[in-house]
């Protein structure tokens, strides 16, 4: 009897526990140490609109052949995150490496980190772990909170927690099932 109390209590607080970064902020790594002398993007994305970035390499790096991966994450408004996309940043005229994403329609945030691929074959991952970037939306949906400067989509699906519910009645269905098998 303790073991589906116990597992539905789990799944009830289980979204609560994943939220741990505050919604709304970005997020920039440190890139003290790393080859990647600067980076430039915007401070929020948009749906349907391309979100560019500029990375500038240290010298050495520059000149040693040097490549750079773009690993990016999208994140939904009904708290989904698509698998991350990798996509070689394209080195342009003014040395800067370059790329573009473009959010969908219902972005809440934009994760992102490099891969750094050396002439020797040997790589190295800006941060070494997780997401070093964090980039939200100019209308974010996040933790039972509407966000950012546009209000006009929270009047389009102010329904979003119906995740909840579902899940939440699947879970008390099967802990009674559980509870009348013992």
């Amino acid at each position: 009897m303790r073991a589906p109390a116990i597992l539905l209590s789990l799944l009830v607080l289980v979204p609560t526990l994943v939220v741990a970064a505050e919604g709304g902020v970005n997020e920039e790594s440190s890139l003290v140490g790393t080859d990647i002398e600067g980076i430039s993007h915007e401070i929020i994305t948009r749906e349907g609109v391309p979100f560019d970035i500029s990375v500038r390499l240290s010298e050495e790096a520059d000149k040693n052949g040097t490549t750079v991966n773009w690993v990016t994450q999208i994140c939904i408004n009904s708290g989904v995150c698509y698998p991350p996309a990798i996509q070689p940043l394209e080195k342009g005229e003014s040395g800067n490496w370059t790329g573009t994403v473009i959010p969908d329609e219902s972005a809440t945030y934009l994760n992102w980190r490099f891969v750094l691929n050396y002439e020797d074959e040997s790589k190295s991952t800006i941060p070494e772990s997780g997401w070093g970037w964090k980039v939200w939306s100019d209308c974010w949906y996040d933790n039972g909170t509407w966000g950012g400067p546009s209000t006009e989509c929270q009047e389009d699906d102010e329904s979003l927690p119906w995740i909840s519910a579902p899940l939440l009645a699947t879970s008390m269905a099967m802990a009674a099932l559980m509870f009348r098998r013992d």
